[in-house]
């Protein structure tokens, strides 16, 4: 089967942005259902993995044999490269989704306890550093994505946070150390969420610009 560059690279691009546009979705679910105590929403993540996984691959396909078949080179290069690694950042944060509502589930099941603030203070930000990158992916926005990396340290501190109310809550009793625990491993995740959206706006960069900024300030 032939090879038409320029048509292959568009429909690759509408793939990458509807696969983004699921797992926002997904994060946005994880994100409710832990505010409200969605048990509902929450378990529709949890079932929610094989969709992601499936676009993941596909794209990859997509890539692979575009480069085997049009050797692509420069610009377009670029962006088979750049989109290879965002599909995998994008479903690695599908995975960080699923395993959220795996703990918010464990909890609704255990005695009711009061979720630190701070806890969704790291949930709100690191959704917005999702929403922002792909935004910025979206409408070929670098200066975005930049912002998005310099969210990070920010949603790290909140991070350390939540960390230390878990360790606090864990002197109390059983009940509130199993709490904690399940609590310490939300945020784990969430803040990983956040270093993944950092990912993926140094590869947006890259795409751009080509620029490598990963590992650099900005």
């Amino acid at each position: 089967m032939g090879v038409n560059l320029q048509t292959d690279i568009i429909e690759i691009r509408r793939a990458l942005l509807g696969m983004g546009a699921v797992v926002e979705q997904r994060v946005n679910a994880v994100v409710d259902a832990m505010v409200v105590r969605n048990v509902q929403a929450a378990e529709m993540v949890r079932k929610g993995d094989d969709e992601i996984d499936a676009m993941e691959v596909a794209i990859e396909a997509q890539c692979m044999r575009l480069l085997a078949l049009a050797h692509p080179v420069a610009t377009d290069l670029r962006f088979v490269l750049a989109v290879i690694r965002i599909s995998g950042e994008l479903e690695r944060i599908g995975d960080l989704a699923r395993g959220i509502s795996k703990r918010i589930l464990k909890l609704e099941r255990g005695e009711v306890v009061e979720l630190p603030p701070v806890l969704f203070d790291l949930a709100f930000g690191s959704r917005t550093m999702l929403s922002d990158v792909l935004s910025g992916l979206t409408n070929e926005d670098a200066r975005l994505c930049r912002q998005v990396r310099r969210s990070d340290e920010r949603v790290d501190e909140m991070h350390k946070s939540v960390h230390q109310w878990a360790r606090d809550e864990m002197t109390k009793s059983a009940t509130a150390a199993a709490a904690a625990i399940e609590v310490m491993s939300i945020g784990q995740r969430f803040e990983r969420i956040a270093d993944l959206s950092a990912h993926v706006a140094d590869d947006v960069i890259f795409l751009l610009e080509g620029r490598v900024v990963r590992h650099q300030p900005d």
